[in-house]
């Protein structure tokens, strides 16, 4: 499609063996000489939705809706990330009254699941000097560095046997949560669905013999999971006393997640289906210790960069069926090094369970640069058309940038965007007039670099 676009346009345009798209256009006349500007996003999207939502990503539309000054998708993701960010850099393409710098508009796939895009671009794709990332969520900061990380997957053969005679079926639900962004919100105090599932599980097996069928819970390995659902078997005898438990759970946590969680239900319902085996006991308890022992969420605050995450992990996806458990965490840090000890502690911990575990997808984080021009240019523009200067922060999240960085040392990078709120989960929304002021800075700041030295 933008391919397509890119020709009715006259733009130069490429696609490389990854995917990307790369799109060229000259520079307004008499600005040939200056240094190139490169517009940077990514074309993908987390696709999230509720569990009572039949919505098909691969075929339906998403639904947005405009609520108090914002654009909101109710019951899916909005894909402002980073859709925003692309219609901006296109929209630069199509403005022909814009005084603007020789410009290349990287459109990256394949970002929310690993940075496939960014991490096999060549180098000497790019010919600018000048980065641009549109990938960041909260209007009136400039970004100047971001976390890295790596994945750690996971896999557990899990020896099964008969189902008791004496057992009934149960299906657990755990719903209602807001989940998130796993690294701009990880420090927000929102609950795993996943790890308040496998707490109640593990106090179910303690105080009522439930036997542990199958578990299922997440979708993104990089959004917070917002439902969990497991199937148990308990003795018949004991099925009178689960409403009470789970109750007893429920006023245990509703303190801890008051003002962020209220939505929290956690549900139980005799299961019609047939399954005729549970785990055994010994595989029971390896999953169970396991998943819930594992860490979740900030494990360090920067000593540098007050009030922001340094390091942290995402239990994101959990599955447990006839071919075993699953389960792969997210771990993120400001430091590589950290990031690295992080993971390597958690495929210890899952070895020793009898998991086989490996670290997969690392990716550089962004160093921050303060003595950055782009930064010095950004914040005089910035503060002639606003009044003040942007805050100069760095961002508990992977932005591409890094592996910009690897494959193009010589790339001057800064990164901003308009507000967005619930990235990655349900519910996600844009503030329309923070993109009017995204679009006004980024125009001000490409004729600056058009015009000045």
């Amino acid at each position: 499609h933008l391919l397509a676009w890119a020709e009715r346009l006259g733009l130069e345009a490429e696609v490389d063996g990854a995917g990307n798209l790369l799109l060229r256009k000259p520079a307004s006349p008499g600005c040939a000489d200056r240094p190139g500007v490169v517009l940077q996003g990514h074309l993908d999207m987390v696709c999230q939705r509720n569990a009572d939502s039949d919505h098909d990503f691969e075929r339906d539309p998403i639904t947005p809706v405009l609520k108090d000054g914002w654009l909101v998708a109710e019951r899916t993701t909005l894909g402002a990330d980073n859709g925003i960010g692309v219609a901006l850099a296109l929209a630069v393409l199509e403005d022909d009254d814009l005084m603007h710098p020789p410009l290349e508009v990287l459109l990256t796939v394949d970002e929310e699941a690993g940075m496939g895009g960014a991490r096999s671009l060549r180098p000497g794709s790019l010919r600018g000097r000048h980065l641009l990332n549109l990938d960041t969520e909260e209007w009136g900061d400039f970004y100047l560095g971001c976390a890295g990380g790596m994945d750690v997957e996971a896999h557990r053969a899990c020896a099964r046997e008969a189902l008791p005679d004496t057992h009934a079926r149960w299906r657990l639900a755990l719903t209602g949560l807001v989940g998130g962004h796993s690294g701009i919100d990880i420090h927000r105090g929102r609950g795993n669905a996943i790890k308040l599932l496998l707490e109640t599980l593990r106090e179910l097996a303690a105080r009522l013999d439930a036997r542990l069928i199958s578990l299922e819970g997440g979708s993104a390995r990089n959004a917070i999971p917002r439902e969990a659902f497991a199937r148990i078997a308990l003795p018949a005898e004991a099925a009178d006393r689960l409403p009470a438990l789970l109750g007893e759970r429920l006023a245990r946590w509703q303190p801890l997640l008051a003002g962020i969680d209220d939505g929290l239900m956690l549900d139980a319902r005799p299961c019609a289906e047939t399954a005729a085996t549970v785990l055994t006991r010994p595989a029971q308890a390896a999953v169970l210790d396991f998943l819930d022992g594992a860490a979740q969420g900030v494990a360090r605050m920067s000593d540098d960069f007050p009030g922001v995450v340094e390091t942290s992990d995402n239990l994101g996806v959990a599955a447990l069926d006839d071919n075993g458990c699953r389960a792969v965490f997210m771990v993120r840090s400001l430091r590589d090094a950290e990031a690295v000890k992080l993971a390597d502690q958690l495929v210890g911990q899952a070895s020793a369970h009898g998991f086989e575990a490996r670290k997969v997808g690392a990716y550089p984080g962004w160093t921050p640069n303060p003595a950055s021009p782009l930064l010095a240019l950004g914040q005089r523009v910035h503060t002639r058309e606003f009044g003040q200067p942007a805050r100069a922060r760095v961002i508990h999240a992977g932005l591409e940038c890094g592996l910009l960085a690897a494959s193009h040392p010589a790339l001057d990078m800064l990164s901003f965007g308009p507000d967005i709120r619930g990235a990655h989960a349900p519910g996600e929304r844009v503030e329309i007039e923070s993109v009017a002021r995204c679009w006004h800075l980024l125009r001000a700041l490409l004729t600056e670099l058009a015009t000045k030295d």
